[in-house]
C-alpha cells in the first residue's frame, strides 16, 4: 500500500544532498557515489509505485492511496510504512553502502599497484 512512500521520501532527501554536495564541491566518496543510491533508490520507488497502480492501491483521486480512504485502514498502512518500507530503505542503502566500499577498496588497491610497480 503505502511502503513506496518511505524510499521515496529517502530518494527526494539524497537528491537534495547531492545537489548541495556537487554545489559545495565535496570531496566526500559518499556523495560522489551518491548517484548510485538515488538510481536504485528512484527505481524501486518507480516500481513500487507501477506495482501499485496495477493492483489499485494507488489510484489517481484523492486520497491516492486507498488505505487512507477509510480510518481503520490508516493504522495498517502507517505500520506497513514503518516495516516494509523502513526494511526495504534499509536493504537498499546497506547494498549502496556495500558497493561504495567495495569501490574504494578497488580504487585504492589500483593506486597502491600503479605506486609500487612489481
Amino acid at each position: 500500500m503505502a511502503c513506496v512512500i518511505v524510499p521515496a521520501a529517502e530518494a527526494i532527501v539524497t537528491t537534495v544532498i547531492k545537489k548541495i554536495g556537487d554545489k559545495k564541491g565535496s570531496d566526500s566518496i559518499f556523495i560522489q557515489k551518491m548517484d548510485w543510491l538515488n538510481k536504485m533508490l528512484w527505481g524501486g520507488t518507480a516500481l513500487l509505485t507501477l506495482e501499485h497502480v496495477w493492483h489499485g492501491e494507488i489510484t489517481p483521486w484523492f486520497p491516492f492511496l486507498t488505505a487512507a480512504a477509510e480510518p481503520q485502514s490508516v493504522a495498517e498502512m502507517l505500520r506497513e510504512m514503518a516495516t516494509n518500507g523502513v526494511a526495504m530503505s534499509i536493504v537498499v542503502t546497506s547494498a549502496w553502502l556495500v558497493m561504495v566500499a567495495v569501490s574504494a577498496a578497488m580504487k585504492k588497491s589500483s593506486q597502491t599497484e600503479a605506486s609500487n610497480p612489481a
